[in-house]
């Protein structure tokens, strides 16, 4: 879309305000906005300022002064604001006018020039299905003296016996009992409908939303693939709406991984794709699965790559509170068609040539999508590039249930990470395939594990509420 185009939209749908975004190096998005009064096509071509020594991982107060460029193909009306609103997303700029090296959506983009210069193939498509659970109430403090958190939804389990206003109506979901039941059980159709309105109009193509597996309001909506950056910038307006219309239900939404103990997790599975021109790369009927080579090599750039990946696509301590075994986590570095008990599967119902894809099962909503996008592809196309096969690294396939294998069968399967720090160590070690082409530099990579390491070390020196159940009566 031109400039000319997005002021003629601003004209026509009578809106107030231009709310210019950026995302920061952990994935949360930021706003600044200008009355249309102040828009015009100067605006467009020389951006909005902001201070850059506000957003942590960015830069210090002595060189703080920062631009964002705003893009005019990644807009849409913001469906919440009283005083109607046009999103505009942005890169990041310094006051030279070079593009930002620590700016999560330059490092998109520049995976996506990178691609092409390869001469493999010229755009990659990413889906990621983003899970997510809506609870009634939630309440949490980290203190010196004391550490809690308690959640609250009239679906889970543990309300089956409480006495409430108006009386228990029965209908509660089991643990690992929430896997498309219709309602009565299922009691948030009508706000998932509602956000997928909401998302068809803010200009996303739903495919189709459903309960998910654990109790207590877990849920799904998925949306069409789109190109790299488009998908990040896709998945940003996606969390933005999720949040605030379960908001304006009274209710509270979360991407975090894993907010309940003894059930099922939320995940980010990926969905992605190369193709060349109109010719999809990752279709080659009759193989195993209808893959082809190249798709072959692709998955063996993310599987020997994998541990480091992990610091980008699971980038919480609380990500690895949902990787371990049992609660359907791919933490199985293998592949297989149609298994959801290894990281990488290859979907095999109902699939086109151009629908042949992989799906990396192992990210999460914690990370965020412009770097986990960007290092998925570097890993795939270092794959590629280097004609790295997982079935000669022992990478699979491998069509069983693998949670059921004995250990002696498990011995040669090599598992993600166990903890935020040991994939850290992993990037330290293995972050070349991510300097190809600039599209990360090594000092992003230096700063990023600088800031992740805080965040293990910030929960690892806290005392925990159930070492108390454990350890109180020593």
């Amino acid at each position: 879309m031109s400039v000319e185009s997005v002021l003629k939209l601003i004209k026509e749908k009578n809106l107030e305000w231009v709310d210019f975004r950026f995302v920061d190096i952990a994935g949360k998005a930021h706003h600044i906005s200008l009355p249309v009064s102040a828009v015009d096509e100067e605006t467009f071509e020389n951006g909005v300022a902001f201070d850059g020594s506000s957003i942590p991982g960015f830069r210090g107060i002595e060189e703080s002064d920062m631009v964002m460029m705003p893009d005019t193909n990644a807009v849409y009306v913001d469906p919440f604001t009283a005083h109607p609103t046009l999103v505009v997303m942005c890169n990041i700029f310094t006051p030279e006018g070079e593009r930002y090296s620590r700016d999560p959506r330059s490092i998109a983009q520049k995976a996506e020039e990178y691609l092409q210069t390869t001469g493999i193939g010229t755009a990659a498509f990413f889906a990621p299905e983003s899970e997510f659970f809506i609870f009634d109430d939630v309440r949490f403090e980290s203190g010196i003296n004391k550490s809690f958190y308690s959640v609250e939804s009239e679906e889970g389990f543990w309300n089956t016996g409480r006495e409430e206003e108006g009386g228990n109506l029965g209908f509660k979901i089991r643990q690992k009992g929430g896997y498309v039941p219709v309602a009565p059980v299922d009691t948030q159709q009508d706000i998932r409908s509602e956000m997928c309105r909401l998302l068809e109009e803010s200009g996303l193509r739903v495919e189709r939303h459903h309960h998910e597996v654990a109790t207590a309001g877990q849920g799904e909506i998925n949306f069409r693939f789109d190109t790299l950056t488009n998908t990040a910038d896709n998945l940003l307006k996606y969390k933005y709406i999720v949040h605030n219309t379960a908001r304006q239900y009274g209710k509270t939404a979360t991407f975090m991984p894993k907010p309940l103990y003894g059930d099922n997790g939320s995940g980010m599975h990926v969905h992605q794709s190369i193709i060349n021109g109109d010719t999809p790369l990752f279709y080659e009927k009759g193989a195993y699965a209808n893959l082809s080579e190249t798709a072959l090599y692709y998955i063996g750039g993310i599987l020997h790559h994998a541990n480091a990946l992990i610091a980008l696509t699971n980038p919480s301590t609380n990500s690895f509170k949902r990787l371990v075994p049992g609660y359907e986590a791919p933490v199985n570095l293998v592949f297989s068609k149609g298994n959801r008990s290894a990281a990488i599967r290859i979907p095999v119902a109902a699939v086109t040539p151009k629908g042949c894809r992989i799906e990396f099962r192992t990210p999460d909503s914690t990370a965020n999508p412009y770097l986990a996008f960007a290092a998925m592809l570097l890993a795939g196309l270092d794959g590629i590039q280097n004609k790295i096969d997982p079935r000669e690294l022992g990478y699979g396939p491998l069509d069983k249930n693998i949670y059921e294998l004995s250990d002696a069968e498990k011995k040669d399967i090599r598992s993600v990470p166990g903890s935020l720090d040991e994939a850290l160590d992993a990037l330290e070690a293995d972050n070349d395939f991510l300097l190809q082409g600039g599209v990360f530099t090594k000092e992003f990579i230096d700063n990023y594990i600088e800031m992740k390491r805080a965040d293990a070390k910030a929960v690892m020196t806290r005392t925990h509420p159930h070492e108390y159940s454990l350890y109180f009566d020593c």
